[in-house]
């Protein structure tokens, strides 16, 4: 029997599941195909991985299994190497190898959310956070463009750190210390694009200051949040009162997984479908978002 799955801890929460099953849908693909959700640690993956047979079409991968995955795959996309984090790996006889649809799925929702205003195209952006998400950030400015890039965050350094990333995908940064509030306002105000990659919660107080006025943001800049559930966060609703743009974590999801579809069908799904299946696996959560409007 056809399966694919996605891995990672915890996994419960994951709504790739209803993605993917949309998007096979959409295919006409055979319902005896499963998409299923597979508790995995970085301690139990290795022993996951050599379990896979050849009816797996593939995995998506989620925390905290993006990097430790990279070693056991026979190949890794060029992309994914030079980010330093892998989110799907496709089965092919046995061969397994790493992409990165992350990177794609960052583009895909900016691109989307500026295109919706007219806006010109980006030249400074800011990345709160510098970790793994922080990586696939970066490459993700890069394909847009962008290269007067800050990143602001508590440490900078240690195993899976984005300015390891930015060196392997030459680019050059500005580091911000996130305990540092003026340096982080004054970096924040003249971004075109703001990514932030940091946990639920751990904004609150800049959203905070930006509702008070005491962090003005820059005219059309534009915000994706990765954090999708709740969907409008407090940085997400502060940025929108302030003015801003935003592009939703949730047309992020919805862009990667098609990706991820692609690579594991050969065959582009119908995003409509997607975004038709992931509200209403949102209930209540949806009023504004997705696909650009």
């Amino acid at each position: 029997m056809t399966w694919a799955a996605v891995i990672g801890s915890p996994i419960d929460h994951s709504l790739s599941p209803v993605l993917h099953r949309a998007a096979w849908d959409s295919l006409g693909i055979p319902a005896s195909w499963t998409y299923r959700r597979e508790e995995v640690t970085e301690e139990t993956l290795p022993a996951f991985v050599a379990t896979l047979d050849n009816d797996c079409l593939g995995l998506s991968v989620t925390m905290p299994c993006k990097q430790a995955v990279m070693p056991l795959c026979d190949a890794v996309d060029p992309l994914a190497q030079a980010v330093g984090a892998v989110n799907t790996v496709i089965n092919a006889g046995g061969l397994l190898t790493g992409f990165n649809t992350d990177v794609h799925g960052m583009v895909a929702a900016i691109r989307q959310a500026r295109a919706h205003q007219d806006l010109p195209a980006p030249s400074r952006a800011l990345v709160l956070g510098a970790r793994a998400s922080a990586s696939s950030a970066l490459a993700a400015l890069g394909t847009l463009g962008v290269t007067d890039i800050q990143v602001a965050a508590r440490r900078f350094g240690g195993p899976g750190s984005a300015v390891l990333a930015a060196t392997r995908l030459g680019l050059t940064l500005e580091h911000v210390l996130w305990t540092r509030d003026e340096d982080v306002a004054a970096a924040l105000s003249q971004a075109d694009i703001v990514i932030s990659t940091m946990p639920a919660g751990v904004t609150d107080e800049l959203a905070a200051r930006i509702t008070a006025g005491e962090v003005r943001i820059g005219p059309h800049a534009t915000l994706l949040d990765i954090v999708y559930s709740p969907l409008n966060t407090p940085l997400v609703v502060a940025w929108r009162q302030a003015g801003g743009v935003v592009a939703h974590g949730l047309d992020m999801l919805l862009h990667q997984a098609a990706l991820q579809v692609q690579l594991m069908t050969g065959r582009e799904p119908d995003l409509q479908a997607m975004h038709t299946a992931l509200q209403a696996a949102l209930p209540g959560q949806h009023a504004d978002a997705s696909l650009g409007r």
